[in-house]
């Protein structure tokens, strides 16, 4: 697939989804850490880590596997229902669209491709969906259903070859640095994530 529009400063987009795409809603977690006595963050840090959420990622267990690992790894800081308590509360937790990010991408993808790349459950592409976001990619690539994570080169090489680009035509968006480093080292235009107003100028070029 080629640019879209003659001369456009990027041959496609690849954007992350969690953080930048979609936010979650923290509170109702925090609010049940803060009754069991746990500090803010205790469930995420167990949940996060490596050995717990890297099966998840690549798809090799289901939501309700990674909750009994939570609730494994709490064990001994928090009775075992409170524990599955609060690793079905992290899993449940709320979430929604950056509507600014969701316009942008959206423009973007009218001159060049939009290829979604998100370390994400088998659950992704129904949660965008929930969001009305079914159709706002080309591409979407989940780690737990390609079994690769970022930042590993072979899935940024994945979503530049669905978008029908080289590696060095892709501008490339995330809010974790490791994953950004990794497309830099590909010859990807590397974006750090913190706000829309990084991706409307990063954007600009393409859609000015």
């Amino acid at each position: 697939m080629s640019d879209r529009r003659g001369g456009a400063p990027f041959g496609a987009v690849l954007c992350d989804v969690d953080n930048v795409i979609r936010h979650f809603d923290s509170s109702g977690l925090h609010a049940l850490e803060r009754a069991a006595g746990l500090a803010e963050g205790t469930t995420k840090k167990v949940a996060f880590a490596p050995e717990t959420d890297l099966p998840l990622l690549l798809g090799r267990i289901d939501d309700q596997e990674w909750v009994r690992s939570i609730a494994a790894g709490l064990s001994g800081l928090v009775p075992e229902a409170t524990a599955w308590e609060l690793g079905t509360a992290l899993l449940e937790s709320p979430f929604r669209a950056e509507e600014t990010v969701v316009s942008l991408l959206r423009r973007a993808r009218a001159r060049v491709p939009l290829v979604l790349v998100s370390n994400a459950t088998l659950r992704l592409e129904e949660d965008l969906a929930s969001l009305g976001l079914a159709d706002l990619a080309d591409h979407v690539v989940n780690s737990a259903r390609v079994g690769l994570v970022k930042p590993d080169p072979r899935i940024y090489r994945h979503a530049a070859s669905l978008a029908g680009t080289a590696s060095d035509r892709c501008l490339f968006v995330d809010d974790t640095l490791e994953n950004v480093d990794a497309a830099a080292a590909l010859g990807m235009t590397p974006l750090h994530y913190r706000e829309p107003a990084d991706l409307e100028r990063a954007l600009q070029p393409l859609l000015a």
